[in-house]
């Protein structure tokens, strides 16, 4: 019978002990490794890599586009009687000159301003840029019912203003107003402001007619600003300043951007725009109780008037229809009908979905040509 020793104890004692402090160490190396190897670790894969912030980006402000320096430069001077001396600082310039203001929205010479500022299809103006150079302007577009105009000069490598998402825009977004008020001695003036208000609706009570969809800001508007840009902080034009309210401060309106850019895209593409024609007078929902209190609907676009000229003559609209959808797109905004038109190229179909009373039925109309 063997009996270990107290010596020969010790012994395997020391080498277990020692054996088991190697595995240890060999663990903590290889788990120190291994998390070495999992910080250094590539992932391949097809996706493109940026830089980012350590700032949450979510916090980051984007980089503006352009500075409110550079939008100035964008915004233009329109006359629709040349100057003939070096002032046109009068008491009723606006009146005697037509005087307004405009923004340069391609680097070849297309200016968007108001009707009321440029005139009608085919007429004439001329503009003055931020340099001091003039050029004959022709009006390419005109629409007073939104009192919007396209102004087209001779030029190249301009500066111009990209255009924003007016449907994007929120209630205090902070904005600039550009422009010319009073006279070309305060000609480029800027003011800041916030959006006060969107979708407003205004009754221009000269012409006992309504504009609809507006963007509201308190930035200062004055005569001659009318044409000029709203723009936002990343120096993108969100709307055309058109009106003020005379009997208080601080309430100026401006159109909406988007409702143009089908137009734009068109006039870039083809150099010029053939208006697709519907031929009717639409409100929205906001305006009927200006016209008829007792008149109420919830959706859609009521009828007020189809023109004998238009392609919705005869088609089974009446007056006091409502029109809830084009070609199966719901439509709560007359602007929204407007920019899908535009859209669109004379003789085109479109389909309308139409609610009488209590029925609705759907209508296939030909859309004409809009001959100015």
């Amino acid at each position: 019978m063997y009996y270990e020793t107290k010596k020969e104890r010790k012994k395997d004692k020391f080498i277990l002990i020692t054996f088991m402090s190697v595995i240890i160490v060999l663990l903590c190396i290889l788990i120190v490794k291994l998390e070495n190897e999992k910080d250094v670790q590539v992932v391949k894969s097809n996706y493109d890599t940026n830089k980012l912030s350590t700032i949450n980006e979510e916090n980051v402000d984007k980089e503006p586009s352009k500075t409110i320096e550079d939008v100035v430069k964008s915004v233009v001077g329109i006359s629709k009687l040349q100057q003939t001396g070096n002032s046109i600082f009068l008491d009723d310039s606006e009146k005697k000159l037509g005087l307004g203001s405009g923004v340069l929205i391609t680097d070849n010479g297309y200016i968007l301003t108001n009707q009321h500022v440029a005139g009608n299809k085919y007429s004439n103006c001329y503009v003055t840029l931020e340099n001091g150079s003039t050029y004959d302007g022709s009006v390419v577009w005109a629409d007073s019912n939104i009192d919007l105009a396209i102004v087209k000069i001779s030029g190249n490598n301009l500066n111009y203003l990209e255009l924003a998402d007016s449907d994007n825009i929120q209630l205090a977004d902070e904005v600039y107003a550009i422009g010319n008020p009073i006279g070309i001695e305060f000609q480029r003036t800027v003011t800041k402001g916030i959006i006060s208000g969107i979708n407003r609706t205004i009754k221009i009570a000269e012409e006992e007619n309504y504009m609809e969809d507006l963007i509201q800001t308190d930035a200062t508007i004055n005569e001659g600003n009318s044409g000029g840009a709203l723009v936002n902080l990343n120096g993108e034009l969100v709307g055309i300043n058109t009106v003020k309210i005379t009997e208080a401060e601080r309430i100026g309106f401006a159109v909406p951007i988007n409702i143009v850019k089908p137009i734009l895209e068109k006039l870039i593409e083809n150099g010029k725009f053939e208006e697709a024609y519907l031929g009717m007078y639409g409100y929205d929902k906001e305006v009927i109780p200006y016209l008829d209190s007792s008149f109420n609907f919830s959706s859609g676009i009521y009828i007020a008037t189809i023109l004998p000229d238009g392609a919705l003559f005869n088609k089974g609209a009446m007056v006091g229809d409502i029109i809830t959808n084009i070609d199966d797109i719901e439509i709560n905004k007359m602007n929204d009908l407007k920019k899908y038109i535009y859209s669109k190229k004379p003789k085109d179909i479109v389909k309308l979905k139409i609610r009488r009373h209590e029925k609705e039925f759907e209508i296939e109309v030909q859309l004409g040509y809009k001959i100015n």
